[in-house]
């Protein structure tokens, strides 16, 4: 039988040709030629790699795919480990002409053959013995009469690529391209596969003018794809007098090869545009090709995507520029991206097909989107491989690093810069508050060090550390006074008081329940305070976020007597500016982020303009010297004493009052080190137990971390997976459970979400609101198989019915007894008690 008889899928329709096995794989080997040229291996090691990839689905050369094509099921291994098999089986021929230790092929054999987003596991031993292993043999059966094609087939495609070679190659090199050729096949696979670009043809050309003619559609199907690549702009980015930060940012040396960049400064002084800048020169020195920037919450990631759209067309000719998280397509910035293309001859675009997938979207040349998108690059879920593909070539910006100080999502930071830096990768970190003991864990991933306590800082892992900064002659808010405030009441009645004076007030709570009630309570007090925290649907939180930034943002209207009770929300995704805070007691490092909210646009609104004399933060405590058991906080703090360690808060406690202030840039390394450094103050007796209990669970959080990573040292077949996202978390925490939100009508349910704009899709996802499994699961949740709710979920998929509840709203908010959801305070759940 020839090679050309055997198909690589059935046809598309009636009367059309099922497209050669051999032609597919000519097609995915031409993208792969146009995809691999930037990333600058050697031509010898660049046509191995290529011709590795065009036999991808040698395993398609074989009976059992052939009978499944026909319409029987499926037996045996799937086709790529059929590829898997036939390498081996055919490696004396491989070895003799692109050489190479045989450990080294086995693992770029694995690499090519999972290239569907999983390891092949087929149990097949170590080369050169696999016939002695019985999987290896029952997969030969299943080959059947595909094995003498699929050896010509080896023959010929060696002999269209004859200059590859893999000596020279080692081991540890092969091990670390496994991780990373996965994800190259993967992606040229798509398109290869996409008869948008590659149509059905009957068997007739020979293989080498074949390939002559995928390689002409290649290169459209590339660019069209939206991965034909960028290159820098000259010029400066911005327009402004640059800060000391961003200046040197700007003149800083770099260091040959893979960098880290650790850039440390208070809140509110542009370290993202530092970022950037620096990120360009990076770009300009060939340390990516792209960059992405990886956001603490999707909150942070629309706010940052909107910012990257008015700037990345000045870093990158015409980029491809993509959000990636879960709920992007709910952002009306990226679907107009998506719907209108280029806005200019350098301005950014997305494609359809870089928009079809949160995984596709790691492939644009600039991504924003969650530090979760990125982490899934070092768990062992399914396409792993191709996310850390897509980061490779990137500068990877890592905003708010400070917020994965903690023990579980710290490690796998580690592990991604490893990843990162093995693969050639640079990194540009941007913190306002992190501890010395992490940024030296981070720093010595890239060889790096700096004992300086000095801050702020600009430091480069194997270069230059910089803290001699220039003076900023903008107006600065100067130090913020802290004061202590004993009860919700007194701060409800500071509130009041502050607020008749015209300022703008914002009371920051530890917990959802408790911001609620601050809010009820000032409303009683006839404040009409709004409220803002993660209970929200998110159409409500959306439109009350635009409305607190119409508010009280950089450019806010109306901002007098304004009052604004939330919760973490506040500590980084909007760019909010206030006279007055009051914020319950949280660890430093938060409560300096909360403080950065106080003052913040200064030149904008000078002191001599603000309604208070000062800026000040109270905050709601008990006293640190007043410890009488383990329960200290929870008199003044109810459910938010739990939120946070009980010894960090009460360090913070003691160190904050006793200093009085917060004095930024210069006094926060002091502060930060004195609750989180190796030389905090021991804590009271009696809380001693509590800090055990929470230094085991960071140690058990470390573990869990160290188990759910992916083994580099072993290599994708061996230390990788293809486990659904949902069993390796990105973050720990209480599981969690959403509620979609529907309106009673006439006409049966329909979406909480109101908009003549939005499709039926996109209203019901933003009718979506989340909460603690723990807690819903104890309340009477609508009945799911009530003919109305079915009318809407029947077309749900099945994971979707059993993990999602549809949730009818009555006219007076509630849901079932013990829960309700109101448009202005969220969802509430009633008879709570501190």
């Amino acid at each position: 039988m020839r090679v050309l008889d055997w198909p690589g899928k059935s046809p598309v329709s009636d009367g059309l040709p099922a497209h050669p096995a051999v032609y597919h794989m000519l097609d995915v080997a031409a993208v792969v030629e146009q995809l691999i040229v930037p990333h600058g291996f050697a031509p010898p090691l660049r046509e191995a790699l290529v011709l590795l990839v065009a036999l991808h689905d040698l395993g398609k050369l074989s009976d059992s795919f052939r009978a499944m094509l026909d319409g029987a099921l499926a037996q045996g291994p799937r086709h790529w480990e059929l590829t898997e098999v036939l390498l081996h089986q055919n490696d004396a021929c491989l070895a003799g002409r692109i050489g190479g230790d045989p450990d080294l092929r086995l693992q770029l054999y694995a690499a090519v053959a999972g290239h569907h987003g999983k390891p092949p596991s087929l149990a097949l031993g170590t080369l050169p013995k696999p016939p002695r292993i019985r999987d290896y043999l029952s997969a030969l059966r299943h080959v059947g009469s595909g094995a003498d094609p699929a050896a010509e087939v080896i023959a010929a495609f060696c002999d269209l690529w004859p200059r590859a070679s893999l000596e020279g190659l080692d081991l540890a090199e092969a091990v670390r391209l496994s991780w990373w050729l996965p994800g190259l096949c993967a992606c040229a696979d798509w398109i290869g596969s996409n008869t948008r670009w590659f149509s059905a043809q009957a068997p007739g050309p020979g293989l080498a003018e074949y390939l002559t003619q995928a390689r002409r559609v290649a290169a459209i199907a590339v660019a069209e794809a939206g991965l034909g690549g960028s290159t820098p702009q000259t010029g400066p980015l911005f327009d402004f007098a640059l800060r000391p930060m961003q200046a040197a940012c700007a003149d800083l040396s770099l260091p040959d090869g893979p960098m880290l960049a650790v850039i440390e400064d208070e809140t509110g002084v542009g370290k993202t545009e530092a970022a950037m800048i620096l990120a360009h020169r990076m770009a300009f020195a060939g340390k990516g090709r792209g960059l992405y920037f990886a956001l603490p919450t999707m909150a942070t990631a629309d706010a940052m995507f909107v910012r990257a759209g008015r700037i990345v067309g000045n870093i990158f000719a015409a980029p491809t520029l993509t959000l990636a998280h879960g709920r992007a397509g709910l952002s009306a910035e990226f679907r107009d991206l998506v719907l209108g293309g280029a806005r200019g001859e350098d301005e950014p675009s997305c494609t359809d097909w870089l928009a079809e997938s949160r995984r596709r979207a790691l492939l644009a040349d600039v991504g924003v989107g969650t530090i979760d998108q990125a982490l899934m690059a070092v768990l062992p879920v399914k396409h792993q491989a191709l996310r850390h593909f897509g980061l490779s070539s990137k500068i990877l910006i890592v905003d708010e690093v400070h917020e994965m100080g903690e023990a579980y999502i710290a490690k796998e930071l580690e592990r991604l810069l490893q990843m990162h830096r093995a693969s050639g990768g640079s990194a540009i970190l941007l913190t306002a508050t992190l501890p010395l003991s992490l940024r030296e864990k981070l720093l010595a991933i890239y060889g790096g060090r700096n004992d300086s306590p000095a801050y702020p800082a600009l430091t480069v892992a194997g270069g230059a550390a910089r803290s001699d900064f220039a003076p900023d002659p903008r107006p600065v808010k100067g130090p913020v006074t802290v004061a202590r405030i004993e009860t919700v009441e007194a701060a409800v009645e500071q509130l009041v008081a502050l607020a008749g004076q015209g300022a703008a007030c914002v009371f920051v709570r530890n917990s959802v329940d408790e911001a609620i009630a601050a809010w009820a309570d000032l409303r009683a007090r006839g404040i009409p305070a709004r409220l803002l925290h993660a209970r929200f649907a998110r159409c409500d939180r959306k439109r009350i976020e635009a409305e607190v930034l119409a508010t009280v943002g950089k450019a806010g209207q109306g901002r007098a007597s304004f009052v604004l009770v939330g919760t973490q929300v506040l500590e980084s995704s909007l760019d909010l500016d206030f006279d007055v805070m009051i914020s319950d007691l949280a660890p430093i490092a938060a409560l300096i982020q909360r403080a950065g909210r106080l003052w913040r646009h200064m030149s904008e609104r000078p002191a001599a303009n603000r309604p208070v004399a000062t800026p000040m933060l109270h905050v709601l405590s008990p006293d640190s010297a007043v410890v009488t058991d383990d329960r200290w906080l929870r008199g003044t703090l109810g459910r938010g004493a739990w939120v946070y360690d009980l010894a960090d808060q009460w360090r913070t406690a003691k160190v904050l009052f006793a200093a009085g202030r917060i004095e930024a840039p210069h006094g926060l390394r002091a502060l930060i080190e004195a609750v989180h450094g190796e030389g905090a103050e021991a804590v009271p007796e009696v809380l001693i137990r509590a800090e055990t209990e929470a230094l085991g669970k960071a140690a058990a959080a470390r573990t869990q971390a160290l188990h759910n990573l992916v083994d580099l040292a072993r290599g994708y077949r061996d230390g990788g997976g293809a486990s659904p996202d949902t069993s390796y978390p990105t973050r720990l925490g209480g599981p969690t459970r959403t509620l979609v939100l529907a309106r009673q009508t006439a006409a049966g349910l329909v979406p909480w979400a109101e908009g003549a704009d939005l499709s039926p899709a996109e209203a019901w996802a933003l009718s979506e609101v989340s909460a603690r499994a723990a807690r819903l699961d104890t309340l009477p949740l609508p009945d799911q198989t009530l003919p109305q709710i079915v009318a809407v979920t029947r077309d749900w998929p099945e994971w979707k019915r059993t993990e999602v509840r549809l949730c009818p709203v009555s006219d007076d908010g509630t849901i079932c007894a013990g829960l309700r959801y109101d448009r202005d305070c969220g969802l509430v759940f009633e008879g709570v008690t501190s």
